[in-house]
């Protein structure tokens, strides 16, 4: 029988040291399949739509597929953009064993595959955390880096005050007494304080530029998704050793990339690798505490296939 998971029992098996080391054995596994993800267009002139399917499997163990819609006309009926679900197969029998909702599994995955990056990326020592953004993955992402690095202080960046008051009240009280989270509202002073710098923005314009990142800092780029959008200044990636979730994702999809490609401030052969490389050993991480790292995140199936089993799991006897 298929078994129906809420987004609280996705939450509560999904905690970030035990998905961390999923995702890393995950991606040094040499047996998972992953094919590229499909976008077809299924909207009107008036509701513009698209389904995004995203499959991956283990063979023998588990088949799984993430089906998302977007929808941004949404925002006027006062629904969500972004809808998602996540169905799982038995590897053996093909069998239907789960749905789950796509949104929290997609969002904690997430997170854990940004601090999965950190710890080969940042410093062991990192103890600043910047958070730029606030919205759903930017505070999943300060969590999860908060689960690998000794992190002592999170400064928040929002466009919004009000709703920057509100993220950081709330991560405050999720990260507990301990650390000490505050609103801040000069971003290049914060770039040039923080250790780690988590950005999950829709930006179309660069937020981070690398004229205000000191030396030995870590940037996390896990929002701008599509060739068009941006995170980061050209010459932020060109000071940069620059790591991606995987190589064909980041080099087809990330604006982040793409524009210094095109402007000649960057070339795709200086990309140093992807999790698989850092996971398996095949590249090094971090060479020295002066270096600049930049992880950039589009996204990537086996991610949601190593969550939803992980899931799934916690209830198997």
């Amino acid at each position: 029988m298929t078994r129906l998971y809420t987004a609280a029992e996705v939450e509560a098996a999904l905690d970030y040291p035990r998905l961390v080391a999923a995702l890393r054995e995950a991606f040094a596994a040499p047996g998972e399949a992953m094919p590229v993800r499909q976008s077809y267009d299924v909207g009107t002139a008036a509701a513009p739509g698209h389904l995004l399917t995203m499959p991956a499997w283990r063979r023998g163990e588990a088949i799984g597929t993430k089906l998302v819609t977007i929808f941004p006309e949404n925002a006027a009926r006062g629904l969500g953009s972004v809808s998602s679900l996540y169905v799982l197969f038995d590897g053996v029998t093909g069998a239907a064993r789960a749905i789950l909702p796509g949104d929290e599994l997609t969002n904690r995955r997430t997170g854990a595959t940004s601090a999965l990056a950190s710890s080969f990326l940042s410093r062991p020592d990192s103890r600043t955390l910047l958070v730029v953004g606030n919205g759903h993955v930017a505070f999943h992402a300060a969590e999860a880096h908060s689960a690998v690095r000794p992190i002592e202080r999170v400064l928040v960046y929002g466009r919004t005050p009000e709703k920057a008051d509100a993220f950081t009240a709330k991560l405050a009280g999720r990260l507990g007494a301990g650390r000490e989270v505050r609103r801040i509202a000069d971003l290049p002073a914060a770039c040039a304080d923080a250790d780690i710098i988590s950005c999950g923005t829709t930006a179309r314009t660069p937020l981070i530029l690398g004229a205000h990142v000191r030396p030995g800092t870590h940037i996390d780029l896990v929002g701008a998704f599509t060739p068009q959008m941006r995170e980061s200044d050209d010459a932020l990636v060109a000071n940069s050793a620059v790591y991606g979730d995987t190589r064909g994702g980041v080099l087809a999809e990330a604006g982040d990339l793409l524009q210094p490609i095109a402007s000649g401030a960057w070339r795709a052969e200086l990309f140093q690798g992807d999790l698989h490389d850092l996971c398996a050993g095949r590249v090094t991480g971090r060479t020295s505490p002066e270096q600049i790292t930049l992880f950039k995140s589009v996204g990537a199936a086996i991610e949601d296939l190593t969550a939803a089993m992980l899931v799934v799991a916690r209830e198997t006897p």
